[in-house]
């Protein structure tokens, strides 16, 4: 073990205020200056922070470009802060995003989108939610799927992200790890009452992959009637929650340990008994 010191992720399980977007920005700004305040190095927030996952009549409103004024002002706060800001996600426009010169899997149409900043405020990392939720929700009719699968160095970690029902997709998590993934932050915006699933398969991600995996999900209820679980959590290479909240507004704090994952990689090599082909 090496004396590499520690990240302290910040989890921001926020209030979310279904299509009352400027309000949900407003309420995501003050909590990463308030987690940044409490000595944060990352901070991430839940899917869909600023329009509400629910609210899918919103969405065409809400979408804008990655090189928007919306997300400018998260990579602000990442620079005025000196700390690295997970962008939750947003609805993108994909045509909006390509006039702006951003590489995107189709130049039309709308995208559920993650953007992590580091702590000069550069987009280093844009994560298009692979799989989309087709049971009852509205999801797969008005956006296109990502493609890309990427990771970016923050700090002392390896990052990838993943969004909510990507969870019950383990292949993909293979593919963060094979790219050197050993953090994986998963913003969601999971309801009830499907707690359980929301408590395993996050947990089952990270026992597989001997990696750490953050949560992130939002907290509410929505016109519709459906209201998210909250309960983010982080768990370590083990799958054993080092910080967790209820269904309430909070953000959590979590301190990470770089040589944590090797560590336990190396105690415990699965990993390598592993039969790709």
């Amino acid at each position: 073990m090496t004396d590499t010191p520690s990240t302290r992720l910040a989890c921001v399980q926020l209030d979310i205020d279904g299509g009352n977007v400027e309000a949900n920005i407003t309420r995501a700004l003050e909590a990463v200056d308030e987690a940044a305040a409490n000595g944060a190095d990352l901070i991430a927030l839940p899917e869909l922070f600023d329009v509400g996952y629910f609210a899918f009549e919103s969405y065409q409103r809400a979408a804008v470009s990655l090189a928007s004024d919306r997300l400018d002002r998260f990579a602000e706060r990442a620079r005025r802060h000196g700390v690295a800001v997970l962008a939750g996600t947003v609805i993108e426009d994909l045509e909006a995003s390509a006039a702006d010169g951003i590489d995107v899997p189709t130049e039309s149409g709308l995208a559920n989108a993650a953007v992590l900043f580091d702590s000069s405020g550069t987009r280093r990392l844009v994560y298009r939610k692979h799989h989309l939720f087709g049971y009852g929700s509205a999801e797969s009719e008005r956006l296109e799927p990502g493609e890309r699968v990427d990771v970016a160095e923050i700090g002392p970690f390896t990052v990838g992200v993943t969004t909510c029902y990507d969870l019950r997709f383990p292949e993909l998590y293979r593919q963060l790890l094979d790219a050197g993934a050993d953090l994986v932050l998963v913003p969601s915006a999971w309801p009830y009452p499907r707690v359980e699933h929301w408590k395993t398969l996050p947990r089952s991600r990270a026992i597989e992959n001997l990696s750490y995996v953050a949560a992130i999900n939002g907290s509410g209820t929505f016109e519709s009637g459906d209201q998210l679980v909250g309960r983010t959590t982080v768990y370590d290479p083990w799958g054993t929650p080092v910080a967790a909240c209820d269904d309430a507004p909070e953000t959590v704090m979590a301190d990470l340990e770089p040589d944590r994952v090797a560590a336990v990689r190396e105690e415990f090599p699965a990993l390598g008994d592993r039969r790709i082909e």
